[in-house]
């Protein structure tokens, strides 16, 4: 479990967080929603550590992260996967080079276990026969899938998947999601996604808190989050509504 509690974050004056609170329960698909510019992506940040906030507590199993001492923050930094929007993967590297990475700068692994989980992450993604190829002679669906395999490799508890369905086509973006969610269920991860998207949202949204303006405004899952009663939530709702009907008509 991930325990984020009275977070505050502010730049030059101007506050973007404040006094978040929310808990990412282990084995489920737990996701932060809210339109551009309100502060989800800072909030990641916050919690894997690439940003620190003025005050509060985030807490990985009980571990505080933002007072423990460097050995333990690396600890859990190396219980951390990462899967990013653009999918950040090695232009100069071949896929299977690209999933090695995290091996080679993190783990103790001999070269014959390297090569083996490697090629177990690949196949988990169904990206077995691809490990020779460049990422640009693969499409976008499969770089973020093998996104997910480097995200995974090193078997993490804890998994960030930043905007995952950014740049793909509806039907390569449900498979994305439900990658993610198997995944999820099948390591029992405790897995955290930032995203805008509503097909995201109530499809596997089994814990979901909207961030509007800096604060969080509601949480709840994607069973009863159309039944909300919060007016930004709404709005938000409907804003994504009518993206997807313009696209339709495209």
């Amino acid at each position: 479990m991930i325990e984020v509690n009275n977070v505050n974050k502010t730049f030059r004056d101007k506050k973007i967080l404040t006094d978040v609170s929310m808990s990412f329960v282990k084995g489920k698909t737990n996701l932060i929603i809210g339109a551009s510019g309100t502060g989800k992506s800072v909030l990641l940040k916050c919690i894997v550590g690439l940003v620190k906030p003025e005050t509060g507590t985030i807490k990985y199993d009980g571990r505080d992260f933002l007072t423990a001492d460097s050995e333990v923050q690396k600890d859990i930094r190396r219980e951390m996967g990462m899967l990013f929007q653009g999918g950040a993967l090695f232009d100069f590297k071949t896929v299977h080079e690209n999933v090695m990475f995290p091996l080679h700068m993190l783990s103790e692994m001999g070269k014959s276990e390297k090569m083996d989980r490697v090629a177990f992450c690949l196949q988990r993604v169904g990206l077995d026969k691809v490990g020779n190829l460049f990422p640009s002679q693969i499409s976008g669906g499969m770089q973020k899938r093998v996104g997910i395999a480097r995200a995974i490799v090193m078997n993490p508890q804890y998994l960030f998947c930043d905007e995952p369905n950014s740049g793909l086509d509806p039907q390569t973006a449900i498979k994305i999601d439900d990658l993610i969610q198997e995944i999820t269920h099948e390591y029992n991860t405790t897995t955290v996604i930032v995203t805008h998207d509503m097909n995201s949202v109530v499809s596997i949204g089994e814990y979901i808190a909207f961030i509007y303006q800096g604060m969080k405004v509601w949480e709840g899952d994607k069973d009863n989050i159309l039944q909300t009663e919060s007016k930004p939530l709404q709005d938000f709702i409907f804003a994504n509504k009518l993206i997807r009907d313009r696209k339709a008509m495209m």
